[in-house]
């Protein structure tokens, strides 16, 4: 049927007036009786994330705070941890098979990532109280004869090579190994376990899994008679639409051991003007009419906004303590001009001070630069600056003599600074 996601009059589910209001729908399966379902009681839903590194990023947040969203409006959300799903690969809109993991590894990268679920989700044994559970202590136990008469039967191969994904890499004439194809077949079952346990009957992610939701929305159906729904948010992108997740460093970690609270914090402080209503929406809990009128802000007070973006952003992902230090971390660095503790910390080796390393080096070891070219086109065009003075030498050696404190802050244009640390 016909959905209009941009009205929420007409629903009776908060969780959807929610996601509608804030721009978090993109695609459903029966929104109608999806609505009535969870205007029934308590309903459960969850959302899978494969351990293929030791942290998320903000690609993950969508999906996250859609959990979130879940619980605080009355619900129980299950965070499904890909323990097994992981030792596939997804095979969704990627040109390659990702790199295979040892158990040790997804073990470490399990550990690792249930840390951030506590900062968006409260656990415990009440009705609404988050669930975190393993699809390795089903999946790994099944025996593959037996699963494929049982599952098998359920699944079309035919309707699987139309899944976006996959045509997409067939199309291509990209090699798509069996262990990826089966991928769809195993979220499916995920789901059907899912609900057979805990009564869940709504998953959540975002479009790019459109696919494999609604393969396990049939599965449910055909397998176990149960009316299943899925629902998709929008894959994150800019107003420009280039997406989103990637900082001078790299990509933005939601750990605070491989991103730092003020790199983060900066992250979002830098969001595009046309932007920040809408990232507001999706990423804070902010009254929709204070993001409105933050949004209205024009000019330089439009830097207001973004700072509140920053702030709340990084207060769910890091705590207040974190996003506090960040903040005035930034206000010392850009008003009053102090070295800042708090600034992303790079190790250099004590060898490479000793001789000299060349400007466009750091630049590129930074992250403050993508290559030496780009390094040295930084120096010649006078954005960088070493312990806030302005160098226009492309040939300048870093070395033990431009220590101040320690370390060696470099900088290029007002926003974006490392501070450059010899290892012990």
């Amino acid at each position: 049927m016909s959905i209009n996601f941009q009205s929420s009059t007409k629903l009776r589910s908060e969780f959807l007036r929610v996601l509608v209001e804030r721009g978090f729908i993109q695609q459903c399966t029966d929104l109608e009786a999806l609505d009535s379902w969870l205007s029934a009681g308590i309903g459960t839903a969850y959302n899978g994330f494969d351990l293929t590194a030791d942290s998320l990023h903000v690609g993950h947040l969508i999906p996250i705070m859609m959990l979130r969203w879940f619980q605080k409006t009355g619900n129980r959300p299950i965070a499904l941890m890909g323990g097994a799903t992981t030792r596939l690969g997804d095979p969704s809109f990627r040109d390659t098979s990702r790199p295979l993991l040892s158990e040790a590894q997804i073990a470490r990268n399990l550990a690792s990532i249930k840390r951030i679920f506590e900062r968006f989700l409260t656990f415990g044994d009440g009705p609404t109280s988050a669930l975190m559970v393993n699809n390795a202590d089903w999946l790994s136990s099944l025996k593959y004869l037996d699963f494929l008469r049982d599952v098998g039967p359920h699944f079309s191969v035919n309707r699987m090579l139309t899944s976006e994904s996959v045509r997409q890499r067939l199309e291509r004439e990209q090699s798509l190994s069996l262990l990826e194809f089966n991928y769809m077949v195993m979220q499916g079952y995920d789901f059907h376990v899912l609900a057979e346990m805990h009564g869940c009957r709504l998953q959540l992610g975002g479009s790019d899994q459109w696919g494999n939701i609604l393969s396990g929305v049939e599965f449910g159906r055909r397998a176990g008679g149960r009316t299943l729904f899925g629902l998709t948010a929008p894959l994150l992108t800019t107003s420009s639409g280039a997406k989103m997740g990637k900082s001078a460093s790299g990509a933005v970690w939601l750990n605070a051991d491989r991103l730092s609270p003020y790199e983060f914090w900066q992250f979002w402080r830098n969001t595009e003007d046309s932007d920040v209503g809408r990232f507001m929406r999706l990423f804070t809990e902010l009254p929709l009419d204070e993001i409105a009128r933050l949004d209205a802000l024009q000019g330089a007070e439009a830097n207001v906004a973004k700072k509140v973006l920053a702030d709340e952003v990084t207060r769910l992902c890091h705590g207040a303590d974190a996003a506090g230090e960040a903040s005035e971390t930034s206000r010392r660095m850009f008003e009053e001009g102090e070295t800042a503790d708090g600034l992303p910390t790079v190790r250099v080796s004590g060898a490479a001070l000793q001789d000299g390393m060349p400007l466009p080096d750091a630049l590129v070891m930074s992250g403050l630069a993508k290559s030496k070219s780009e390094g040295r086109r930084l120096v010649l065009g006078g954005g960088v600056r070493v312990n806030s003075r302005a160098v226009l030498d492309e040939t300048m050696q870093l070395g033990y003599a431009d220590m101040r404190d320690g370390v060696i802050r470099l900088s290029v244009g007002r926003k974006r600074h490392v501070l450059l640390q010899p290892e012990p």
